[in-house]
């Protein structure tokens, strides 16, 4: 949300405020129903939770697509390279994140069904689940975990240790790949111009 707040006004299709009392509202309703547990399955508190997340993810596919046409058209932030640095930053974080949430929403049905269950058929696979000789008994992959994911697959711009079995996160992880790529390969590029 904060990130949302400190992004550049060209880069955002709402006004600041809009989407973080969006995120609030959902936020409060997720804490409501199920404080600090992970105690019910409940087909509202997924929705919501699968809501909060879509938005977080479209809010910034929105602001790289505004910064990309900023990049190609021009904008007020492209002559600088400091605004221009700063702005791809907000963006590349805002993906990263948006994407680490995502990841962590839907694997395995979501992180009230990994503490109850793991399936049986993985849709990304961990280390530790693959070679479970590796890791402590009963394992499960936690938000840190798709956070390592998600930047991994920001730098790398391909997975590195976490493979993505189902087609969502192939298609997922591909997305953020050519993202993170587009970001840093204009942005820097354009600072670069800019600065010579």
């Amino acid at each position: 949300m904060l990130l949302t707040l400190v992004r550049p006004t060209d880069l955002r299709l709402l006004p600041a405020w809009v989407l973080p009392v969006v995120e609030v509202l959902l936020l409060t309703v997720l804490i409501v129903r199920d404080p600090g547990r992970i105690d019910k399955r409940s087909s509202l508190l997924r929705g919501a939770s699968i809501t909060v997340v879509t938005l977080l993810v479209l809010d910034a596919l929105v602001a790289t697509v505004r910064l990309i046409a900023a990049l190609i058209h021009g904008g007020s932030m492209t002559n600088s390279p400091t605004k221009l640095l700063a702005a791809g930053a907000v963006v590349w974080l805002s993906n990263l994140l948006s994407f680490a949430l995502l990841y962590w929403e839907l694997d395995a049905g979501g992180a009230a069904n990994r503490a109850h269950r793991m399936p049986q058929y993985l849709d990304l696979a961990f280390t530790q689940q693959v070679s479970p000789e590796l890791a402590r008994p009963n394992w499960r992959p936690g938000f840190g975990d798709y956070l390592y994911l998600s930047l991994t697959t920001s730098i790398a711009f391909s997975p590195t240790d976490v493979m993505p079995l189902a087609l969502w996160a192939k298609l997922a992880m591909g997305l953020q790949s050519m993202i993170a790529l587009a970001v840093v390969g204009l942005v820097v590029a354009r600072a670069v111009n800019v600065f010579t």
